[in-house]
C-alpha cells in the first residue's frame, strides 16, 4: 500500500511543479486541493500524505484539521489528536480543530475530553444544532461512565448472563428457522448460515442461548490459549473481518467449513463497521460451541465497548435484538483470550508486541483480562500496537499500544523461544505482509475493507510438521446493498 501511495503522491506533485505560482503559500493550496479531491474519493493515505507536503510549505490550521479528518478516518487517533491541537494552536478560534480533537478523544475512550471539547464549540456556535446534538450524546456517555462507576462497587450487582431467564422468551409459531434444543449440531450451523444468507435473523431464545452458552465457556479459558497442531493435520489463521459475513462464508467456501479435522484461529475484530456484524459473531459463536478445541477465537481492538458504540456494532445488535444483548455482548468480550500459542513456536495477538522489553509468555498468562482495554500495558499492546520497519519503538499514531521494529521482535522471539509473531489490525493490498525478516506477519481477512479499500483478503495455512506460513488470498463476494456502517453512530462523524 504504501508504495501504491507513494507512487500517486509523486505523480500528483510532479504535475503542480509544472505550473507557476507565487510563492510556497499558493503552491500549497494547490496541492490542498489535489488532497481534498483524493479524500472526497476515500483514498486517504494519499489524501494524508499530500496535506503533509503542504503543510510542510505553509502550515495553517485549515490543513491540519483536515489531515486529522484523514487521519481519524485511517483510525490513527494518536496522529489526529496532535494535528488537532496544531490547528487549534495556530487558530484558536478553528472550530472544526475542537470538532477533530473530540472525534479522536471519543474513540479513544476520553469522553471527558471529548465533553469538554464539544462545550467550547457550542459557546462559539451557538446555533450550531450539530455541535449542540454531539454535545449532549456525549454528556449522555459522561453521565452513564459516572453511574456505571458509581454502582461498580456493589459487588453484588447481577451480570446480564446472571439475570437472563431464556426459559421465559417464547418462540413464536409464525417464527421459520432453526431451532436449538440443547447441543449446537453441524445441521444446525449449516441452517442458520442459509437463514442469515437470506438476510432473517435467529430466534432471539436461540440467540441469548447460543450468547449465554459462549459466555460460560469462554469464561473458563486462558488469557493466552495454546493449541497443538499434529504432524500432517491443517491449521488457519484468520484476520480481522469487521462484520463481512460473506466475507466469511467465503472463506469457508474456499479453505472448508470449519470440523475437528479443519481447525481455524480468527484473530480479533469480528465486528463493526461491516453491517453484518450480528451474522458474523453469531457464527462464529456456533462453531467455536460446535468444536471448542478445534475453532478459536481472539479478542481485538474492537471487541469493546467503546469501538462498539461508535462503528457500529452496539446499534446493529440494538437495530437487530435488544439493548440487553448489546449489554451482555461487551461482558462476553471481556473474557474473550488475548492471543495463542501454536506448537509452542507461532505466537498470535491482534496487535502485536510490547512497549517494554522483558515481558514473558508468562506475564501473559497471568494478566487480568475481564476488563475494557486500558491505555497502557501488556493487554493494551496485544490489542493495539503495530510493526515498523525501522528498528526500536515509536509512539502510536492510534494513540494507544506502540510501533515496534525489527530488533524488538528478534530479541522477544528469541527470549520466549518463537519462530514468528502472527498478527492482524491493518489493512494490506494482498491481505497480509510480512514483516521484520519473517518473523512477523500480518494477516487480514476482510477484503475490499468497508467497500472502498479495494483490498484482498487472505488467510494463513500451517501444518503441524511444516509451520511455514502458507498464504491465500481472496478477492470479496457481493453482499445485499447495506452500507458498510449503517449502524455506526453518525453524531461522531464514523460513518
Amino acid at each position: 500500500m504504501a508504495g501504491i501511495t507513494d507512487d500517486i503522491v509523486a505523480t500528483v506533485l510532479e504535475s503542480i511543479e509544472e505550473k507557476k505560482f507565487d510563492g510556497d503559500e499558493q503552491k500549497a493550496e494547490l496541492i490542498k486541493k489535489e488532497a481534498n479531491q483524493f479524500f472526497k474519493d476515500q483514498v486517504y493515505d494519499v489524501a494524508a500524505d499530500l496535506y503533509s507536503v503542504a503543510i510542510e510549505l505553509h502550515p495553517s490550521a485549515i490543513l491540519y484539521g483536515n489531515r486529522a479528518q484523514a487521519y481519524l478516518k485511517k483510525e490513527l487517533y494518536g496522529a489526529a489528536l496532535e494535528d488537532a491541537d496544531n490547528a487549534i494552536a495556530i487558530d484558536p478560534s478553528y472550530v472544526k480543530g475542537f470538532y477533530r480533537r473530540a472525534t479522536a478523544n471519543m474513540a479513544l475512550g476520553r469522553f471527558r475530553k471529548a465533553l469538554a471539547d464539544y462545550q467550547a464549540v457550542v459557546k462559539v456556535a451557538q446555533k450550531d444544532l450539530d455541535a449542540k446534538a454531539k454535545f449532549e450524546e456525549c454528556q449522555k456517555i459522561v453521565r452513564r461512565q459516572a453511574f456505571l462507576a458509581a454502582i461498580s462497587v456493589d459487588h453484588d450487582k447481577k451480570t446480564v448472563a446472571e439475570t437472563l431467564d431464556i426459559s421465559k422468551i417464547a418462540v413464536e409459531d409464525a417464527y421459520e428457522g432453526p431451532h436449538l434444543e440443547d447441543k449446537i449440531t453441524i445441521e444446525f450451523m449449516m441452517e442458520l448460515i442459509q437463514k442469515f444468507k437470506s438476510q432473517k435473523l435467529l430466534h432471539k431464545k436461540y440467540a441469548f442461548k447460543m450468547l449465554l452458552d459462549f459466555y460460560n465457556y469462554v469464561k473458563t479459558l486462558p488469557t493466552m490459549v495454546e493449541i497443538t497442531v499434529p504432524a500432517g493435520k491443517k491449521f488457519t489463521i484468520c484476520g480481522d473481518v469487521h462484520g463481512q459475513f460473506y466475507d466469511l462464508c467465503n472463506i469457508f467456501e474456499i479453505n472448508g467449513y470449519p470440523s475437528e479435522t479443519n481447525p481455524y484461529l480468527f484473530n480479533g475484530d469480528f465486528v463493526d463497521r461491516g453491517s453484518f456484524s450480528v451474522e458474523t459473531i453469531f457464527t462464529m459463536i456456533g462453531f467455536k460451541l460446535l468444536y471448542p478445541h478445534h475453532f478459536f477465537m481472539s479478542r481485538g481492538n474492537h471487541e469493546s465497548d467503546v469501538m462498539n458504540k461508535m462503528y457500529g456494532f452496539e446499534g446493529e445488535v440494538k437495530s437487530k435484538y435488544t439493548q440487553q444483548m448489546s449489554d451482555m455482548f461487551t461482558e462476553t468480550f471481556c473474557w474473550l483470550p488475548l492471543c495463542h500459542l501454536i506448537n509452542e513456536k507461532i505466537f498470535v495477538c491482534h496487535g502485536g508486541l510490547f512497549k517494554e522489553d522483558g515481558v514473558t509468555l508468562d506475564d501473559i498468562r497471568k494478566v487480568d483480562r475481564n476488563r475494557q482495554p486500558p491505555d497502557e500495558g501488556i493487554m493494551c499492546d496485544l490489542l493495539w500496537s503495530d510493526p515498523q520497519p525501522i528498528s526500536g519503538r515509536s509512539a502510536s499514531k492510534r494513540g494507544v499500544g506502540c510501533q515496534f521494529g525489527p530488533d524488538v521482535t528478534s530479541k522477544w522471539c528469541e527470549a520466549n523461544g518463537i519462530e514468528y509473531v502472527v498478527r492482524s489490525h491493518e489493512v494490506k493490498p494482498e491481505g497480509y505482509e510480512m514483516h521484520h525478516n519473517g518473523q512477523c506477519f500480518t494477516v487480514f481477512s476482510a477484503p475490499n475493507y468497508c467497500d472502498q479499500m479495494n483490498n484482498k483478503g487472505a488467510f494463513i495455512t500451517i501444518t503441524g510438521d511444516n509451520l511455514t506460513p502458507r498464504f491465500t488470498p481472496f478477492d470479496a463476494v457481493p453482499h445485499p446493498k447495506l452500507p458498510p456502517m449503517a449502524y455506526a453512530n453518525s453524531l461522531f462523524g464514523f460513518n
